[in-house]
């Protein structure tokens, strides 16, 4: 999963991320799944589920609480409405719903069916504390587009998880599906209907659909078929426009892989959204041969290909980790009361790693920016716990406090990946890094061999050198800050501080604001980031909540004018700030001045060794 860290605010330069027992009768029996796409009420679609005959009095059903990549708690349950089972004469049985996401079913043995409504997630993510994100949510917007991440649509009886799927959807002869799930073949079958199969539960929540008009680009990258499917509600984009950024992109990511080769087909599901009463969660959510993406609409060209290269490249390098290396918690994934892995500074971290790397060394970025880029997670790995073991957080990712620092796997984690790199590279006399070591790691497991999650760095050790022993105890297990400038120094580089010119409210893309949903789209003062003059010349606080501007009362909607406005400020504008600090207004008033901030840069050491420079450029360029 990617996501963008500062969803809302993000978009304003724009204006201006072991099987249980069978209780089938016949174990094989596919369970029979039908979803009404058509006769959409409410904004609510008819899902029914038919599991054949049960041999027991009770009977539990379930939508799922978490499903892998997003080491949330997102109760897709709680979308669930007027839950019924039935028996083969259409009679209700007692079900009983326990908590969010279980219905327990008396008299089983006479259960035929059950059927329930469908809520989506998109239009309401405004109104929902702790919403779903986006991407792992769905959409229903009747007779114009269908995403069904079907975790959020079709659900499980206990015992058959690893029972075959038949999913019949009934849809818009209008609308055509991009997905990677088997499409059985029908005689005369009708342009409404469309039957699509799975091998087991995870195959089904493995791979979504989107179903929109024609809007679609299919490309071979060697072997691979990579199909884009876009849906632009204002038609601001085609798929077409955006094709060769995409192709181009994947072609460089393939050439980095080499022979680690774990899929024939890949889909892009690209839904961009208005952002009025729809999805607003920025970013992706990987599957073993698809994502789905959700961006706004009105990124201009340039922005939304680079958005999209950042995003997809990274879901695409989650078919090494963990589609293809990951441990028995991800293999045996339970769903309603999952067993977190503590590897994520693997899974997530060496995914973002190698999503930066692969730009460098395939020539799709410099080496400014990249550098830039590294001290860009070094700065946001600042706003977390920079003292917590990342085995731990990993391990507890679903509880407080570690959940708080979830994003850290994109920057600290990122990091950790790299001065591992640096440290392989620098052992083997520039050789082996760490898409070395994923390349041996998928040779000895695979995406059918998991690994045990306590065993991992003690073989990583092994197959590599004892020095990584001490270097994971101490910075992955351990709580000890990364010395950044220990590795850097391998390499010949070093860091430079010098003063910038900002924007008053924005550093390039990077804000230095942000929005609190939760709190009617109040705006507020980041924290964990370095301020620049007009905030600190004015007094305000990271935290502070900004309640007016010049008398205009602040939310999101009305900030993004202000910000447009700050571009022809002159130093000399006058500016009344008022702003919460602790349950009290304060006023902050002054010159807005010419913002700057204090920006540090990596810079090669001018009298760099030749083993530096040869490992420096065996670390950026293979």
């Amino acid at each position: 999963m990617k996501k963008f860290l500062i969803v809302p605010l993000s978009i304003l330069m724009l204006y201006g991320c072991g099987t249980s027992k069978a209780i089938l009768t016949a174990s094989k029996t596919p369970i029979l799944t039908s979803v009404d796409l058509v006769n959409v009420q409410e904004d609510k679609v008819m899902v029914s589920i038919d599991p054949g005959a049960f041999t027991r009095e009770e009977v539990s059903f379930f939508i799922p609480k978490t499903v892998p990549g997003t080491y949330s708690s997102d109760n897709y349950g709680k979308y669930i409405e007027d839950f019924k089972a039935l028996d083969y004469e259409g009679n209700e049985l007692a079900a009983t719903k326990t908590d969010d996401n279980t219905w327990k079913i008396s008299n089983g043995k006479s259960l035929d069916k059950v059927t329930y409504w469908v809520n989506d997630t998109y239009d309401s993510e405004n109104e929902v504390k702790d919403a779903v994100f986006s991407p792992a949510g769905t959409n229903i917007k009747a007779g114009e587009n269908y995403v069904l991440n079907l975790h959020g649509f079709v659900g499980y009886f206990d015992g058959l998880k690893e029972v075959p799927y038949e999913i019949g959807i009934t849809k818009p002869a209008n609308l055509v599906s991009t997905t990677s799930l088997m499409e059985k073949t029908m005689e005369d079958q009708p342009p409404t209907k469309e039957v699509f199969l799975a091998d087991r539960y995870f195959e089904v929540i493995d791979n979504p659909i989107m179903y929109a008009e024609p809007n679609t680009e299919t490309f071979q990258i060697n072997d691979i078929e990579v199909t884009l499917s876009v849906y632009s509600p204002n038609g601001v984009y085609t798929a077409a426009s955006i094709k060769e950024s995409m192709e181009k992109m994947m072609a460089a990511q393939k050439a980095f892989l080499g022979d680690i080769d774990s899929t024939k087909e890949y889909n892009i599901l690209l839904y961009l959204s208005t952002m009025d009463q729809d999805a607003n969660g920025f970013g992706a959510l990987e599957h073993h041969t698809s994502t789905v993406v959700v961006l706004p609409e009105v990124m201009q060209k340039d922005a939304l290909e680079q958005a999209m290269i950042d995003v997809v490249s990274h879901e695409f390098f989650h078919i090494v980790t963990p589609l293809n290396v990951h441990s028995e918690e991800i293999q045996y994934f339970d769903f309603n009361d999952p067993k977190m892995s503590r590897h994520l500074w693997m899974y997530e971290g060496t995914t973002e790693y190698f999503a930066n790397l692969f730009q460098i060394q395939q020539g799709l970025i410099d080496e400014a920016e990249f550098y830039k880029r590294i001290m860009d997670k070094i700065g946001n790995s600042k706003s977390y716990d920079d003292a917590m073991s990342f085995t731990e957080m990993s391990k507890n990712i679903l509880e407080e406090p570690y959940e708080d620092n979830y994003a850290n796997v994109y920057e600290k984690g990122a990091l950790i990946n790299m001065v591992l790199d640096i440290q392989l590279r620098e052992w083997s006399n520039g050789e082996k890094g760490v898409l070395w070591l994923m390349k041996e790691l998928s040779k000895k497991y695979g995406d059918m061999t998991p690994f045990e999650d306590e065993k991992l760095i003690g073989e990583i050790v092994a197959m590599t050198y004892p020095g990584l022993k001490d270097f994971f105890d101490t910075y992955v297990i351990g709580n000890t800050p990364i010395d950044y400038g220990t590795f850097f120094a391998k390499v010949g580089l070093t860091t430079k501080t010098e003063e910038e010119q900002t924007g008053y409210f924005l550093k390039g893309e990077v804000p230095f604001i942000d929005v609190d949903q939760s709190n009617d789209n109040a705006i507020f003062v980041r924290k964990g980031i370095e301020l620049n003059s007009f905030f600190n010349n004015l007094g305000a606080q990271a935290g502070d909540v900004i309640k007016s501007i010049n008398g205009t009362p602040i939310n999101l909607d009305a900030i993004r004018p202000i910000i447009g406005q700050s571009f022809g400020w002159s130093p000399e504008t006058d500016i009344q700030m008022v702003v919460e600090r602790d349950g009290e207004e304060l006023t902050l008033e002054g010159k807005v001045g010419t913002p700057m901030v204090n920006v540090t840069k990596i810079v090669p050491v001018e009298d760099a060794s030749e083993a530096q420079i040869s490992l420096r450029k065996a670390w950026m360029k293979g």
